[in-house]
């Protein structure tokens, strides 16, 4: 959703992260500061997306270089090792924490690293520097994360919601809809998704939208309507879910 401070060309995921990979590859230490994590070889400033380099110029070329490939490390790492992820996202704001793609940089590594307290403050933080409201649906889903599903609720609420664009929107609707599951409202959580799934287009969102339609629908207490659900979004994800089994337990049970 909307810009994000990762390489050109490469992608977030929009639920929780939970998977480790590497491990750090050493440190470099920083007089006054904490210690940052090596940067790899394949961390080239120049990797970065165009609008978030242009935001790191003010900085001066000495230091907009390093705090741009850390963010360009985050990037790279940030599926494989969010923890990775989350520290260089880290040395980058031990350097420019008054730099909203920074900040943002941080919550987003964070979120994935399952830091969800973190994740809130600094995307917080990068929304009072910028105004974007672009990411309510993770802020919604930390709070979800914190066991705090009325919280993620409230955001609904939230002015920002209205200025978000069609997948924002979407993004936060199947939040919501988790929410209220949290909650032990399935009949909310479906009717706040009915409509949505219904449009016949496909778009980047809709696996993501229909698998979380069928969580609704099985939790409400109708698999029949849940198996259909998850084998209409088995046809088209391209992101390797468990759709196709799950449709299959519910056919099988």
């Amino acid at each position: 959703r909307g810009r994000t401070a990762t390489p050109a060309g490469s992608s977030t995921s929009a639920g929780r992260s939970a998977d480790a990979g590497r491990q750090e590859r050493g440190q470099e230490q920083r007089p006054g500061r904490p210690s940052a994590p090596a940067l790899p070889d394949e961390a080239r400033a120049e990797l970065l997306d165009f609008e978030v380099t242009r935001e790191l110029r003010g900085l001066g070329a000495s230091l907009a270089e390093p705090v741009a490939r850390h963010l360009v490390a985050a990037g790279i790492y940030l599926d494989e090792d969010p923890a990775l992820a989350l520290a260089h996202a880290r040395a980058a704001s031990a350097l420019a924490s008054r730099i909203a793609v920074v900040r943002e940089a941080v919550g987003l590594a964070a979120y994935h690293a399952g830091e969800f307290t973190t994740a809130l403050a600094e995307l917080r933080a990068a929304r009072r520097l910028d105004g974007s409201p672009r990411h309510l649906a993770l802020m919604a889903d930390a709070e979800r994360g914190l066991g705090r599903p009325e919280r993620a609720l409230l955001l609904a609420r939230d002015p920002g919601a209205a200025a978000l664009d069609k997948a924002g929107r979407i993004e936060l609707l199947i939040v919501l809809s988790g929410a209220r599951r949290d909650l032990g409202e399935p009949a909310a959580a479906v009717l706040l998704l009915q409509d949505e799934a219904a449009v016949a287009s496909v778009e980047p969102w809709t696996p993501r939208l229909w698998y979380a339609y069928a969580e609704a629908l099985l939790a409400a207490g109708r698999p029949a309507d849940a198996a259909r659900w998850f084998a209409s979004t088995a046809t088209i994800d391209e992101e390797e879910t468990d759709a196709a089994e799950r449709a299959a337990m519910l056919a099988d049970s």
